[in-house]
């Protein structure tokens, strides 16, 4: 896992392939790092790639491998904390997500013909609501649990013939109404989970 320290007065500094740097420039090299996974999620949709424990892994490498190649691709092996969450022990990790796999791919057999009318948009935004957050309870990997869900989700729309978008997550506002989301999800509540994903889809959709 990449080391971090906090000298007095200054920000959270980690160890990257590339030396120590401050979280702003950690931030820079993250937002490439999701360029390139984008990138990649548009290669495998060209092969409609299935969802594999394996590609999960490989979506992870493919864009956050380049800054830390130690642990990237690799599901966790220790035990963290998410504020006051607890995901999974590391050791159920692997089971879990071929269980999520197995879990999508069952239910997308039950996904109707592709339409863009209402009834078919809310079944697939059920269905990318419900992976994204089992993805982030189960958080497979020591960092950037919420971009692979995400970038993930995406691939997975992109497979239902539907257009890569974006769920707001930059800014303080909308990464705690997104934070808040999935606090509900977890109390299995997806309602407002399903808003953020269906408005950002319909959002795409309107620009294209």
């Amino acid at each position: 896992m990449a080391k971090s320290t906090k000298p007095k007065g200054a920000t959270s500094y980690k160890e990257t392939v590339f030396g120590i740097f401050p979280r702003p420039k950690i931030i820079q090299l993250e937002k490439q790092g999701v360029a390139k996974g984008l990138k990649y999620i548009l290669k495998l949709n060209s092969k409609k790639a299935e969802i594999t424990p394996q590609l999960i892994c490989g979506i992870h490498k493919e864009s956050f491998g380049f800054i830390f190649p130690e642990w990237t691709g690799k599901f966790r092996t220790i035990n963290v904390a998410v504020g006051d969450f607890e995901p999974p022990h590391f050791s159920k990790v692997p089971e879990l997500v071929k269980d999520l796999c197995a879990d999508l791919d069952e239910r997308l057999q039950h996904i109707p013909p592709v339409t863009k009318d209402e009834k078919y948009l809310k079944e697939v935004v059920s269905l990318l609501s419900w992976f994204q957050h089992q993805f982030v309870w189960i958080h497979p990997f020591n960092d950037y649990n919420g971009r692979i869900a995400r970038l993930t989700t995406n691939l997975i729309a992109l497979n239902l013939g539907l257009p890569a978008f974006e769920i707001k997550a930059v800014s303080t506002r909308d990464r705690q109404k997104y934070i808040k989301a999935m606090k509900a999800a977890d109390k299995h509540n997806l309602k407002k989970l399903d808003l953020l994903i269906a408005d950002a889809l319909k959002e795409t959709l309107q620009k294209i």
